[in-house]
């Protein structure tokens, strides 16, 4: 009798197991029934927000529900991401811009996530373009003008950025490094935050994206640089980084420099099927006329990876990116 019950036991277990495996099968294609929420990493109104907003809008129609974006702005763009995975559900309807500061932060400091296990890489859509400007009225004319005032006065040139462990700080470290010189960061919120300083006299340039060419096209700010491998069409009189600099070449040791390519992501243990939704959703967005509009105001362009890629792409840039921290001196001492 009791081998007879215990058998019954096992075959109940396996049928709820399979019912629940079922059913979870049947959710994930069922995918969307409800709103999205997509976190985003950088203020509103700044350019990750503006092309992240237009994308959400076409993947919405896509897939037939709303994704709706939250900004979780913070820690050098990673506290969208960290809060997603310590927080949501892998099932699809949370999802977080995910930006190379994810791998890199972890690098320098101790975080509540591991990027190579914590996170369910769904797609990288595109790249940030960077450049260094000036305020238009002030001493600095040229990048030449910079490194030579660095030179005769270290320490004394202060530079803006969105924050510590950017693609944006981690890039003027090793310019400094690769030209001699001695800058001193000063990490801000937002490009807002940025450009109002150099306005206001209290930080000398501002690195960013080109959140900055609304100012610079008012005669208020002076591009000296762009980290583009090309020029830009948009300022075609404005040299390139590796002109400038020509010991940093493009896809070399720090092709963050040239650009920073982002994505989005879940949690980990996300279904293969809702990720291919969101992929193939988002991948549709990329290719949009008004995103591809969103796309040209801020200089940047479509840079799809599906998921395998773009998870091999993450993954990889985990040693890189500690190489390059190791070189400027900015990794974690364990």
């Amino acid at each position: 009798m009791l081998i007879r019950r215990t058998a019954l036991w096992g075959l109940a277990g396996a049928a709820a197991a399979l019912a629940l495996c079922t059913s979870s099968v049947a959710r994930a294609q069922d995918f969307p029934v409800k709103p999205i929420t997509l976190l985003v990493a950088f203020p509103a109104g700044g350019a990750g927000d503006a092309v992240m907003r237009a994308m959400a809008e076409v993947a919405g129609r896509k897939l037939g529900q709303p994704v709706v974006v939250d900004n979780r702005v913070g820690a050098s763009g990673t506290l969208a991401p960290a809060t997603m995975a310590a927080t949501a559900k892998p099932d699809g309807y949370t999802i977080s811009q995910t930006v190379l500061p994810l791998v890199r932060v972890a690098l320098m400091q101790k975080v509540t996530y591991d990027p190579a296990k914590d996170f369910t890489y769904i797609a990288n859509l595109t790249a940030y373009t960077f450049g260094i400007v000036a305020k238009a009225d002030g001493p600095f004319k040229t990048w030449a003008d910079v490194a030579k005032y660095a030179r005769e006065n270290p320490g004394k040139v202060t530079y803006a950025s969105p924050g510590v462990g950017t693609s944006l700080h981690v890039g003027m470290e090793e310019l400094s490094a690769r030209e001699q010189i001695k800058l001193t960061h000063v990490p801000m919120k937002g490009a807002g935050e940025s450009s109002a300083a150099v306005l206001g006299d209290h930080v000398m340039l501002q690195v960013d994206a080109t959140n900055w060419r609304p100012l610079v096209e008012a005669g208020k700010l002076r591009p000296l640089m762009v980290w583009g491998q090309t020029r830009l069409k948009s300022l075609p009189d404005v040299p390139t980084l590796s002109e400038l600099v020509p010991a940093i070449k493009a896809g070399g040791e720090i092709p963050a420099m040239f650009e920073s390519p982002f994505g989005i992501s879940g949690p980990k243990g996300m279904p293969a099927p809702v990720v291919k939704k969101l992929q193939d959703a988002f991948e549709a967005a990329t290719k949009d006329e008004n995103v591809l509009a969103t796309f040209a105001k801020y200089d940047m362009t479509a840079k799809f990876m599906a998921s395998e890629q773009y998870t091999k792409f993450m993954l990889d840039a985990i040693e890189g990116e500690k190489k390059t921290l190791e070189r400027v001196g900015l990794a974690r001492k364990e």
